[in-house]
């Protein structure tokens, strides 16, 4: 497992209202994780929009930012996608929007088909603030799988980066899995049974990847396990939600059949309407 994740951050820019909010969030970022921040525009180069992203900047370069700006016109899919791989960027930062008269945010179409896409870890961003705001909790998925091991060791690497108090470990357990039907007292005995087997079960495995990280991750933090029952993605976006939890640290999807190449649908839930930042690990 890697110790740091991440080397080289980028994000791309352009002139909306966030423009100062984004570039405020990934600068601040490239320097707790103690790496490069590559900004990417969309467009010509001119000594005027050199001269803003710059101005925006200036507070982070006298502390010694190491900052690369980019530009390049094109298509912005395309643009970022390829930037950022020759580049060697392992984390995009991309903005996600809000629905209109809705206190809801979703993944605008240009994002989601970089995030679909692209071959690095993926922040969404639904507040970015030029002021800091501290991430005091994290969420991050605990299900079966060969990614998560490395997920929730990336999630207390950027605990720690980021100064958070709590991380929460969500396994996701499918209903498929209890194989009782409930139908009687009896078949309901049997039914909570088969839960709190499950529940010791998956505890244990998760129990056994914290143990592999080192102690120095892990000390200063309080950490929770909570195996919850329901559809995967929609379960643990809610509990997000519920749980006021200031990030939710997701395994990127992994690559199906062709009929559902696009995206699992448990991480379709959660880019359909974001509970809160949204981290995928790559």
């Amino acid at each position: 497992m890697s110790l740091k994740p991440f080397n080289t951050i980028g994000i791309g820019v352009t002139f909306s209202p966030n423009l100062k909010a984004n570039i405020y969030e990934a600068a601040r970022l490239s320097q707790m994780f103690k790496t490069q921040l590559v900004l990417i525009h969309v467009g010509d180069k001119s000594a005027d929009k050199e001269a803003q992203f710059k101005a925006i900047l200036e507070p982070f370069i006298k502390t010694n930012l190491n900052v690369e700006i980019v530009f390049k016109p094109g298509n912005p899919v395309d643009v970022i996608l390829s930037t950022a791989e020759e580049k060697e960027i392992d984390l995009l930062i991309l903005g996600a929007l809000q629905r209109e008269n809705f206190l809801k945010y979703y993944v605008g179409s240009i994002a989601r088909k970089i995030t679909r896409k692209a071959k690095c870890s993926i922040l969404l961003l639904i507040k970015p603030s030029v002021k800091r705001i501290h991430c005091k909790h994290i969420v991050v998925n605990g299900l079966k799988d060969p990614k998560t091991k490395q997920t929730i060791a990336s999630a207390f690497y950027v605990a720690n980066a980021l100064g958070v108090d709590k991380v929460t470990i969500v396994e996701e357990i499918t209903q498929d899995e209890l194989a009782v039907k409930v139908n009687d007292d009896k078949s309901l005995r049997m039914a909570n049974i088969v839960k709190e087997r499950i529940k010791l079960r998956e505890n244990a495995r998760v129990k056994a990847i914290i143990e592999g990280i080192p102690e120095e991750q892990t000390k200063n933090i309080t950490i929770k396990s909570q195996p919850i029952f329901g559809k995967k993605g929609y379960s643990i976006g809610h509990y997000a939600q519920i749980a006021r939890a200031d990030l939710l640290i997701m395994n990127s999807p992994s690559k199906m059949m062709f009929w559902d190449r696009l995206f699992p649908h448990d991480i379709e839930h959660i880019l359909t309407e974001l509970p809160t930042d949204v981290l995928i690990i790559q």
